[in-house]
């Protein structure tokens, strides 16, 4: 009767504990910091409750000190859904082997970075030789690699050309390096660009952009390829479901500087791991 009570009561605990366990799950969302810890929280907390309700089941930011981080989360499980830049992405793949790539904005399809001085003096990058520059994070895509890539391209090396290179970390504190005079000038995405001027946090009067780069793939939101396909399937359509007809949709669209998400795909990102080769990036 005791062995049977005691059986009883293990069964009932293994069956609470699987009950805590499953209602406890929780989807861990993360990002590449490139732009400040609080923009990043601000602009997820709407799109967090939106997948919750979508999902039905908790939705959990988890920031990061640098990009490497979020690769290797991923890459160890701790991390199901990761907002990654094209290079990240592809060190992602590389180190997983099944990392997914779900969606991207309309605009990651012809994506491009700015070139920008407070110097009047710059009208081409060829007016910075042997002046100081600032890339943001090393393993931006769209603030180092993909410019770096077009800069070697035209002959420009980096090293040999500017006085100085600096990395500041982030697109918006490029902006503020280049705006305070550390740096002569700088590079930074097209989408952060236009939300500092838009915010008026860049002194348009002083910052200027004076070259643009060519369109290349960037950033998607990607899951762990370990994720339940089932829980992927219903992510994806949660993004591809956003509609900026819909207000309470549109204001969660305007946080990412998106119009709207759409498909995307590994193969989209081979000119992204082409130029890290090519910059010594990726061996």
């Amino acid at each position: 009767m005791l062995k049977r009570t005691l059986a009883l009561a293990a069964g009932f605990a293994l069956s609470l504990s699987s009950a805590l366990s499953q209602a406890a799950e929780v989807l861990n969302v993360s990002a590449i910091p490139d732009e400040a810890p609080t923009e990043l929280l601000r602009k997820f907390k709407p799109l967090g409750a939106y997948l919750e309700k979508e999902l039905g089941m908790p939705v959990k930011f988890v920031p990061v000190a640098d990009y490497a981080a979020v690769v290797e989360g991923l890459a160890a499980n701790r991390v199901d859904l990761a907002w990654l830049g094209g290079f990240t992405f592809v060190q992602t793949r590389l180190k997983t082997g099944n990392a997914i790539p779900l969606v991207q904005r309309e605009q990651d399809e012809k994506f491009t970075s700015k070139f920008i001085s407070a110097d009047p003096a710059v009208k081409s990058l060829q007016d910075l030789k042997g002046k100081t520059f600032a890339f943001g994070s090393v393993s931006s895509t769209s603030g180092s690699l993909m410019p770096r890539y077009f800069m070697l391209k035209d002959g420009i090396k980096p090293e040999e050309f500017f006085s100085r290179v600096a990395y500041s970390g982030a697109h918006d504190a490029t902006v503020a390096w280049v705006q305070s005079g550390k740096v002569d000038a700088g590079v930074l995405n097209a989408s952060v660009w236009d939300k500092l001027v838009a915010a008026g946090k860049v002194d348009t009067d002083k910052v200027k952009v004076f070259a643009t780069t060519p369109t290349y793939y960037d950033y998607n939101w990607t899951v762990r390829g370990t994720l339940d396909p089932a829980l992927t399937a219903k992510i994806k359509k949660a993004f591809l479901a956003l509609d900026p007809v819909k207000p309470e949709h549109k204001a969660i669209l305007d946080l990412q500087a998106a119009s709207r998400f759409i498909e995307t795909k590994p193969e989209n990102y081979q000119g992204i791991e082409e130029a890290a080769r090519a910059a010594g990036l990726l061996k």
